[in-house]
C-alpha cells in the first residue's frame, strides 16, 4: 500500500497519539507507553521535528508514525552524534501492508539529508536488518540497559560513519520516565 508520508504538525498530535497507543496496545513486549514517550519527546532538546514523521492514505487520514531523535555515544574520550529509531508505529489495521517499511526508509531518507550518519535502535531481529542495520556489537556500540544482543541495532547512514565510534548509548532521560 502507497502512502503520503510528511513530517508531523501540531495538528497530528493526537491522532498520532491513539495510533500509537492501538499499535502497542497487544504486544507482549510493550510497557504500553509509548504515546506518552512520543509527548514527551516532543518537548525535549532531543526532538528533531523534521524526524516526527506520519504516512497518510489519500484521505489524509494518518495510519502510521515514526520518530527519530537524537542520542550520543559515548566512550571515556569522546561522545559522538547519532539519532535512535524510536518507535515507529502503524495502526494495526494496516499493518503489513508495508507502511513501516516506507516510514523507515523515508526517515533514514531525511536524517542523512540533514546530515545525521548513524541511526540505532532496539528493535526484531528479523525486521531491521532488511534495512541495512546490523548488531551494535560489530560497532562496539552498547546500550544502557538490559537488552539481548541480537535486538539492538546500527545503520551506518554513511558507509564507514561508526569506523571509530564505540561506547554506550545515551539516550533522553524521558525514555525512562
Amino acid at each position: 500500500m502507497k502512502v503520503q508520508i510528511r513530517q508531523e504538525t501540531e495538528a497530528d498530535h493526537q491522532a498520532v497519539f491513539n495510533l500509537v497507543k492501538a499499535a502497542f496496545e497487544r504486544m507482549e513486549i510493550s510497557e504500553h507507553n509509548e504515546q506518552l514517550i512520543i509527548e514527551r519527546l516532543r518537548q525535549s532538546p532531543s526532538f528533531v521535528p523534521e524526524l516526527s514523521m506520519v504516512a497518510c492514505l489519500d484521505d489524509g487520514t494518518i495510519v502510521g508514525h515514526i520518530l527519530l531523535t537524537k542520542i550520543t555515544i559515548e566512550d571515556q574520550e569522546k561522545s559522538y552524534p547519532s539519532l535512535v529509531l524510536a518507535p515507529v508505529s502503524v495502526l494495526p489495521d494496516y499493518q503489513h501492508q508495508k507502511i513501516g517499511s516506507q516510514l523507515i526508509v523515508a526517515a533514514q531518507n531525511k536524517a542523512l539529508e540533514m546530515g545525521y550518519t548513524s541511526i540505532v535502535l532496539v528493535g526484531h531481529a528479523h525486521y531491521y536488518p532488511r534495512f541495512g542495520y546490523e548488531l551494535c556489537r560489530r560497532f562496539g556500540i552498547k546500550m544502557p540497559f538490559d537488552a539481548p544482543d541480537i535486538n539492538c541495532m546500527a545503520i551506518e547512514l554513511i558507509p564507514g560513519a561508526l569506523e571509530h565510534v564505540q561506547g554506550l548509548v545515551h539516550f533522553d532521560p524521558v525514555f525512562f520516565e
